[in-house]
């Protein structure tokens, strides 16, 4: 007698994840990333973390503002710029102070357009990127995507600017303060300005939040296509890179 065939079990069909809030996406970016960066597939709106840096930037620079000084903050900064200094020095006194005076006000408008500069580079790295992983690895990504994965990313940094504001509420030294490099995150820190421009930018750019950012984006781009995890931190590293030691040395030339 012969058996009963067993009909074959078909396999259950996948449950899709339910759409995650904007909030839950903005705490999953630290805690759980490949949440996020999966749920960009369905939604690439990343208007929640860009406010949510505008909002924490606003405070930083007004509490810098308010405790150090406008004036102070780019007398720092030209430490950094050697043959400016020498220039400004050579001036006569009054000249040097309305220059000093007109400097600080600049420099605080500046200072409070930080999110719509960072909005410029960011939409200049997501080019990059977009075009890379679209054209190099043949993956389907888009535009809107690629942009979403490089804002959400740099909420870290946004994390910085909490740790600056703490640190000059609490009294940093007021001459070697920036907003560039605000806290103890980075060798650079470490440095003074004036002894190399070259190393000082390439020490600072070596950052605790900024490497966490840089792992982010990788992370993000293997979860929104098939490329491996090593390629996509080659590509996004690779960038960085390339970016950090250009801007570098255009800084230190005309410093």
């Amino acid at each position: 007698m012969s058996a009963t065939p067993v009909p074959p079990v078909s396999p259950e069909p996948a449950v899709p994840l339910a759409p995650l809030s904007e909030g839950s996406r903005l705490l999953n970016t630290f805690i759980a990333p490949s949440k996020t960066f999966t749920d960009l597939r369905r939604n690439a709106w990343w208007w929640g973390p860009f406010l949510l840096i505008v909002v924490v930037s606003t405070i930083f620079v007004y509490t810098a503002g308010q405790k150090i000084g406008f004036r102070k903050i780019m007398e720092n900064q030209m430490q950094s710029q050697p043959k400016a200094q020498a220039r400004l020095d050579q001036l006569p006194p009054d000249r040097r102070e309305q220059q000093l005076e007109g400097g600080a006000k600049v420099a605080a408008v500046i200072d409070y357009m930080f999110p719509v500069i960072y909005l410029i580079f960011w939409l200049i790295t997501a080019t990059l990127l977009f075009l890379t992983f679209r054209f190099v690895t043949g993956s389907d990504v888009s535009f809107g995507v690629s942009l979403a994965i490089v804002v959400y990313s740099a909420l870290p940094l946004a994390l910085k600017s909490i740790l600056g504001i703490v640190s000059v509420l609490a009294g940093i030294n007021a001459d070697s303060f920036s907003f560039q490099n605000p806290v103890a995150t980075n060798p650079g820190y470490f440095l003074n300005p004036g002894d190399g421009v070259l190393v000082y930018g390439l020490a600072t750019a070596v950052d605790v939040f900024m490497i966490w950012t840089l792992v982010l984006t990788a992370i993000g781009f293997t979860c929104v296509t098939k490329v491996k995890k090593g390629t996509a931190f080659a590509i996004v590293f690779g960038w960085w890179a390339a970016i950090t030691l250009g801007l570098t040395a255009l800084g230190a030339a005309f410093s």
